[in-house]
């Protein structure tokens, strides 16, 4: 403290070298001076602080407000933190283009495909990636040599024509309307809050010398004028109060011209057809726009990746836990064949709720819930981890005394408040609880609390009790099962009520279109959603067992969901030695065990499923605390395999509850003892339905070796072009799963399931493996290809003729990085077998988009979902690349989102209608359910195989905080049981 007590004699002017900390977002504050007075309106919206903090604190919390004892002056700052290091948001998605406009003129076909690279090729065509202003920029050379797939024809023509709406509205740019990039340097670094009111005053300070322009600006390095500075080169000073009562703080901020452009290029792209392909795409232009409109919303709400949150939108809602929820938009340019399109979405996110440090600990944490109780109590070890894993890099600000600063939470200090000391200016030592008596007259109350720790390298110390949560957080870490039903049920808005948000929006005056800044760039925004034609695909004749006949059936029902009630499973199995194993539950719970194992059999049975009507050995009971003791969980299951002469086909666990130990008795049945298992919850065995005896049924038959439906037309009958039945094709399909935001250590798992049955391909063979922590690409493709490859050649004697690989989880930034690495790793893996160099078709599966779509009235009830089988290809999407919309499934809540499927690489040349017939079909073949699924079966495997592989990891280490610097290296994957590896134990 005495750090702080030095810094009380010294003016912020020769801070110059200090790092700020982080930004907050206070909405609108008043600091009064003697001889000055500032007053800062910052146009959040948002939520209104209601807490009077009357648990004895007797001041409130937030910027001018006073002890009840008597006025202080303000502290001047502690020691500072590690600045916020300044960088530019990364330019547009580098893959986007522009095409012509395909709603009054379409492209003509074209078969011109791309030649693949051979794999010494590829090698030569790694570009780097230079940087301007942080941002990546891509080189001419990679964007004409390493070319994504162009669109085969003008778009598919199958199916029944709809008219949709779409939340797209077109932005219409003056093509002579010149844009001006400057680079701005603000030193010492502020936060992005900060940033923004320095650019503030800066144009209110210094209009001449802007040309009287209003620029936008980024919050980091970048300004974009429609108008030229007067100088290239501007060097100013920006002096901000921080506290009333303090110096104010001198920003140099230094301004210079990195480019000019205008819209020519852009408009070219978008107005002119193939004979423009090689043109590249101008992001900076895109980039420009973005943050033209963005500049409207991020003064008036809470900025958060692409989206903002805004009160105005219905307010905040408590989802408990210590945080909040709230309503918002997501907004972006798109480049389209329509032009350039403002994609507008509603939104619903968490956030850290704004009130004292304490209160929201009590909220959070059940053991600080009476706390006011047991104040002569200090923290356990381990309580203290909870507080300090909860707190840790929350930005927080102080309520004893006026301040714009803002405080980062590093850590907590070892000792309790009441022992903390610090040297005094004269060289004593002085108790924290005396200075605050002294200081400010507030005798602190929890004496036995550790205060927060706002500095990385100086002991610099704040009392909890006096520190109040940053309003606009977002709520990194993990939702508990209520506060994500709670975000689910404000996000689940039907489609007409969807609709008329993102109008609200979009007419609203806190919307993209609500500033000034699009007519200061001659922008004209639509207000219209985008009218468009879609089509919706016939769905495909299915094949079902009927007591070993085959029995075919088309579901034509809205929801294309159809039912076993008549019908058998396509292709059952045989269990005939499995058991019971009991985890938890009441005398009463555990008394039905019988009663389910009766009903499951009959209902296998039902199915044409053979499931034994007895277990090898009776169930065993075990404790709810077994599940979290690995060591007695193996040597439980190890006994239950000995006891049934080790050759049990399948352990079914009922547990009491949900628990951590799910993840272990995963790992441990299926790598160390190699058992196929299938766990359900009592509170499901006590209503014994026949919807969960199926769903049940249905995934033992899978896991065991079975199958739910085949298409009665096979994919060669249906796409004889490209496919033949004596040629067989391997359909992949690869995903990523990635640690909690909030770790820093934990490797990320990627999974490749491949099909290894043919003409069905509804049997799918899976590979895991651990890689570096948050690593997007696959980094042993090779060999997971390879392995899937030597599986499928097992299988069929023959490898296969064709690939289609899909990928998922992929954004569109790193489409390049992802084809050039991925492609080439699929490539050598083929290599590896002799004269062996199928063509690949290469295609992305994106869910995490935010393009819906919308019936018009005459088509459907305005409050309906669109069908499935709904396919869109025009307008919204790509104006050149191979891209379309599918929405293949019900929506049974909320707003269907489409899946968009874009294709990177086409050597098989699929026409539009055959892919999307092909991608749709094979959504009817999941294992797992009755109706057809949202996204690609390939892709929903993966997902499913690499959450699996995510709970094989050693979490023996996992409470241990690691530095971003010192990540290691990943450990690999048990390895699967020899006798469960080729089956579908993951789904």
């Amino acid at each position: 403290m005495e750090e702080e007590k030095q810094q009380e004699q010294k003016s912020n002017t020769n801070n110059n070298n200090n790092k700020t900390s982080r930004k907050c977002s206070p909405r609108t504050s008043s600091y009064r001076a003697s001889e000055t007075a500032f007053t800062y309106h910052h146009h959040h919206q948002l939520i209104q602080n209601p807490y009077g903090f009357g648990y004895g604190y007797g001041f409130g919390f937030g910027f001018g407000y006073t002890n009840q004892y008597q006025t202080f002056p303000a502290l001047l700052p502690l020691p500072p933190t590690i600045p916020l290091h300044l960088s530019v948001a990364p330019c547009f998605p580098q893959n986007h283009g522009f095409g012509s406009r395909t709603h009054f003129k379409k492209p003509t076909r074209n078969h011109n495909y791309p030649v693949p690279p051979a794999p010494a090729e590829v090698e030569k065509r790694v570009v780097c990636h230079p940087k301007e202003n942080g941002r990546k920029v891509v080189s001419d050379a990679k964007q004409k040599q390493f070319q994504v797939a162009r669109r085969p024809d003008s778009g598919g023509i199958e199916g029944k024509p709809i008219t949709l709406l779409a939340n797209h509205f077109l932005v219409e740019f003056d093509p002579s309307q010149k844009i001006f990039h400057y680079d701005i340097e603000i030193h010492p670094n502020p936060s992005k809050e900060f940033a923004r009111m320095i650019k503030q005053k800066l144009v209110e300070q210094n209009s001449p010398r802007l040309s009287n322009a209003v620029p936008v600006f980024d919050g980091r390095r970048t300004i974009y004028s429609p108008i030229e500075f007067q100088e290239k080169n501007l060097d100013l000073y920006i002096s901000l109060p921080i506290s009333p009562l303090t110096p104010s703080k001198v920003f140099r901020v230094n301004i210079k011209l990195v480019s000019k452009f205008d819209g020519k290029a852009p408009s070219n792209y978008l107005n002119n057809g193939v004979e423009y392909d090689s043109t590249p795409l101008p992001q900076e232009y895109i980039h420009a726009l973005d943050v033209v409109l963005r500049e409207g919303p991020t003064e008036k709400c809470i900025p958060s990746g692409r989206s903002f949150y805004s009160s105005s939108m219905g307010g905040a809602k408590e989802i408990g836990g210590g945080a909040v929820a709230l309503k918002g938009f997501f907004q972006s340019v798109r480049p389209t064949q329509q032009g350039l399109a403002l994609n507008v979405d509603f939104s619903v996110t968490a956030f850290h709720e704004s009130i004292g440090v304490i209160p929201y600990l009590q909220k959070r944490l059940d053991f600080m819930r009476d706390l006011s109780c047991k104040r002569a109590l200090s923290l356990t070890s381990e309580e203290k981890d909870e507080v300090e894993k909860a707190l840790k890099n929350m930005r927080v600000f102080v309520c004893h005394r006026e301040t714009m600063q803002r405080y980062r939470v590093y850590g907590l200090t070892e000792k309790v408040t009441e022992d903390l000391w610090f040297p005094d200016r004269d060289g004593t030592s002085m108790r924290l609880t005396s200075y605050f008596k002294e200081q400010y007259g507030y005798d602190i109350q929890y004496m036995n609390l550790p205060c927060l720790q706002i500095s990385r390298r100086k002991p610099c110390y704040l009392p909890m009790e006096l520190c109040v949560i940053c309003e606009g957080q977002k709520f990194l870490g993990k939702l508990s099962d209520d506060q994500t039903a709670k975000i689910l049920k404000m996000g689940c808005q039907r489609p007409k009520e969807r609709r008329a948000i993102i109008d609200k929006v979009m007419k609203g005056s806190f919307g993209p279109a609500s500033g000034d800044q699009g007519k200061e760039f001659k922008l004209r925004i639509s207000k219209e959603m985008t009218k468009l034609t879609g089509r919706i695909l016939q769905p495909p004749k299915l094949k079902l067992g009927n007591g070993g006949n085959v029995r075919n059936l088309t579901p034509f029902r809205n929801d294309r969901q159809w039912n076993l009630l008549d019908s058998h499973v396509f292709e059952s199995t045989r269990i005939e030695r499995w058991a019971i194993m009991s985890f938890g539950g009441t005398h009463e719970q555990k008394s039905t065990v019988g009663k389910f194992t009766s009903h499951l059999s009959q209902r296998c049975q039902h199915l044409g499923i053979y499931l034994h009507k007895n277990t090898v050995v009776e169930p065993i009971y075990e404790p709810m605390h077994v599940l979290g003791n690995p060591k007695l969980l193996e040597s439980k299951l190890k006994k239950i395999y000995n006891s049934s002469s080790g050759n049990l086909q399948l352990l079914v666990c009922v547990m009491e509850r949900k628990h951590k130990g799910y993840a272990d008795l995963k790992r441990i049945a299926e790598t160390r003892i190699g058992i196929v298992s299938q766990c359900c919850l009592y509170s499901n065995l006590e209503k014994m339905s026949s919807q969960f005896l199926a769903n049940l049924a249905l995934k033992i038959n899978a896991k065991i070796g079975g199958c739910t439906v085949a298409l009665y037309n096979t994919l060669p009958s249906q796409i004889p072009r490209l496919f033949r039945q004596e040629d067989p094709v391997i359909f992949m399909g690869a995903d990523v799963t990635h640690p909690h935001p909030l770790d820093d250590s934990t490797p990320s798992v990627a999974a490749v399931v491949g099909s290894v049955n043919w003409p069905a391909s509804n049997k799918y063979v899976s590979r895991m493996r651990s890689q570096t922590h948050r690593q997007e690409i696959i980094e042993d493709l090779c060999n997971m290809v390879t392995e899937i490859l030597e599986d499928f050649l097992h299988e069929l004697s023959k490898l296969p003729t064709r690939i289609v690989f899909f990928r998922d989880g992929v954004s569109e930034t790193q489409f390049h990085k992802v084809m050039h690495e991925e492609l080439k790793a699929i490539k050598e893996a083929c290599s590896r077998f002799s004269d062996y160099a199928p063509p690949i078709t290469f295609a992305v599966v994106q869910k995490r988009h935010h393009t819906r779509l919308f019936p018009t009235e005459n088509q459907l009830p305005s409050d309906e979902n669109v069908s499935p089988g709904t396919v869109v290809d025009s307008v919204i999407v790509h104006p050149r690349e191979f891209d379309f919309y599918l929405c293949s499934h019900w929506g049974v809540k909320g707003t269907s989102r489409p899946i968009h499927y874009h294709v990177l690489w086409d050597e098989n040349k699929f026409t539009s209608d055959e892919m999307q017939k092909l991608v749709y079909n094979l959504c009817y073949t999941f294992v797992r359910c009755t109706k057809p699924v949202s996204i690609v079966p390939p892709v929903y495997y993966a997902h499913l195989a690499a959450y699996r592989g995510s709970l094989y990891l050693d979490r023996s280490d996992s409470s241990k905080t690691i530095s971003r610097d010192s990540i290691p290296k990943a450990m690999p994957l048990p390895k699967l049981s020899e006798n469960i590896r080729k089956l579908m134990f993951y789904c």
